[in-house]
């Protein structure tokens, strides 16, 4: 039913008389009793009866003010809020990504982000790309940041960085003292490895394989500042994404290093996944638009 409708009965009830209430609404006399007399037709009773010069509400005209009231109020409230989500002054971003995504693609482009539009909230969940994927398809997260190939085509996908996936040790494992590596010299090398059934871990398992190089895992991590930590601490070797080294090793001091091994050249895309035919939320769109891609391997920002 048209709210302007019920908005003329309460003008009504308001200023006590058709001539007042339409002198407030910019309108003619018979142009807001035409409109009561088809709301008192859509619910088959009398809202108004005469009382002197003016007008007073029938019994059940209070009951319509009184419900009419609360409608307006909720269609104020949420045109309200419909026009706040699309100014960006509110919102949600559901958003996850892996280890990489979360601990260093994402806080800058987040932070950059809610500094234009600070009242924007950020769900973040941090997963392996497999999960992430569920969860998109699922609606349960709007994107999702993964590592290619996804294994379905109900997803959408931007590539946003090619990252190279390096090899680390502490600055005093002897292998760090060598300029250059061949593969072979990592054969039966303590290896801290992410995660079993991830897909970087798989990307590196591959590698390796076809390298002809089987290292010695005793121990696998999800976090890589937990895999980056073992590394100075336990004098293992770790594959973790360069994006991460580039972003720890100021903090660290250097602590951890990067080797450089011939015959072994590991590279994944990331890209950002969303649900292929469905609309983001105006937060999320306007998110996701700011992320640009950067193939050369740097973390995507605006």
């Amino acid at each position: 039913m048209d709210l302007t409708l019920f908005r003329s009965l309460l003008a009504v009830a308001e200023h006590g008389a058709i001539t007042d209430a339409a002198s407030a609404l910019g309108l003619s006399q018979s142009a807001l009793s035409r409109r009561i007399d088809q709301l008192e037709e859509a619910l088959g009773a009398p809202l108004l009866e005469r009382v002197g010069r003016g007008v007073a509400l029938t019994a059940i005209g209070q009951i319509v003010v009184e419900e009419g009231k609360l409608l307006v109020q909720r269609h104020d409230r949420l045109r309200s809020r419909i026009q706040q989500h699309l100014r960006l002054d509110a919102g949600v971003v559901r958003i996850g990504g892996g280890a990489t995504a979360v601990g260093f693609l994402l806080p800058g482009a987040i932070a950059r982000f809610r500094k234009q539009h600070p009242d924007v909230v950020f769900q973040v969940k941090e997963a392996g790309s497999r999960e992430i994927e569920t969860a998109v398809g699922s609606e349960a997260l709007e994107l999702g940041i993964v590592t290619l190939p996804t294994r379905t085509r109900e997803l959408e996908e931007r590539l946003l960085t090619r990252d190279r996936i390096v090899l680390v040790a502490s600055k005093d494992h002897p292998l760090a003292r060598r300029k250059r590596l061949d593969a072979h010299a990592l054969r039966g090398q303590s290896l801290v490895g992410f995660e079993a059934g991830s897909a970087i871990r798989w990307l590196i398992d591959a590698a390796l394989r076809e390298a002809q190089v089987e290292m010695n895992v005793v121990m696998e991590l999800r976090s890589v500042a937990a895999i980056l930590q073992m590394v100075e601490t336990t004098g293992s070797l770790a594959f973790v994404s360069e994006l991460s080294v580039l972003s720890e090793q100021p903090r660290r001091g250097r602590a951890v290093v990067p080797l450089s091994v011939r015959g072994l050249e590991i590279q994944r895309e990331l890209a950002l996944i969303s649900q292929r035919g469905r609309s983001l939320s105006p937060a999320a769109r306007a998110f996701s638009e700011s992320l640009e891609p950067s193939p050369e391997g740097r973390p995507p920002a605006r």
